[in-house]
């Protein structure tokens, strides 16, 4: 295993979509044990392959509170089949995207289907943390950014500060790549206080 460098904005591999994966090799099963040593380096709960330069559809992901007790996910072509009308709000960010967070509003429960590295489909449902979660690496896959869910006005802030970011920036200008965004609406939603959602390279951080 071996800790790979991640992929920054405004590099545009973020911005592209991940091929499938057809089987389950000894490459790909390499490539998981790299994404979760560069995952837990980091540290962090979700990673997505193409934030390591590797443009295909698998994510890694732990959830767990306690590094006694570890659970790793790995997720080969991962997708959202069901998504619940209730929303939750989690204030995200992306090491992708360093040092910047902003609330987005997703659904809180969804069903998602995945194969593993044994090469068994499995449909799992989630909620909370975990959907968020799900929810936020599967975007990577497809070329899309937490930041897309914002506003203009937050897009154009953010923009500003960071002007080198631009080509990249802002995919709603593009209609191939505005049609990859989640068909959500954002708005006001639950708020979880004092709740920091790192996601991709991350740590979770909450209330004392």
């Amino acid at each position: 295993m071996s800790i790979r460098p991640l992929v920054i904005l405004p590099d545009s591999k973020l911005r592209m979509t991940s091929e499938p994966i057809k089987e389950v090799t000894g490459e790909i099963c390499r490539l998981a044990d790299d994404m979760l040593e560069t995952m837990y380096h980091a540290p962090g709960i979700g990673l997505a392959a193409i934030q390591i330069g590797m443009p295909v559809r698998m994510v890694t992901m732990d959830v767990s509170k306690s590094e006694d007790e570890r659970q790793p996910m790995v997720l080969i072509n991962p997708e959202i089949v069901w998504a619940s009308e209730e929303k939750r709000v989690y204030e995200e960010g992306c090491l992708s995207i360093p040092e910047y967070y902003e609330e987005v509003e997703r659904p809180d429960r969804v069903r998602f289907r995945y194969m593993n590295l044994q090469g068994e489909t499995i449909e799992q449902d989630a909620d909370g943390l975990l959907a968020t979660c799900v929810q936020h690496e599967i975007d990577h896959l497809n070329g899309v950014l937490f930041i897309d869910y914002l506003s203009r006005l937050k897009r154009d802030r953010l923009r500003l500060s960071f002007p080198h970011h631009v080509d990249h920036f802002d995919p709603a200008e593009d209609d191939a790549c505005s049609g990859k965004r989640l068909e959500a609406k954002h708005g006001s939603g639950p708020s979880l206080d004092g709740t920091v959602v790192l996601l991709d390279a991350i740590q979770v951080v909450g209330p004392e």
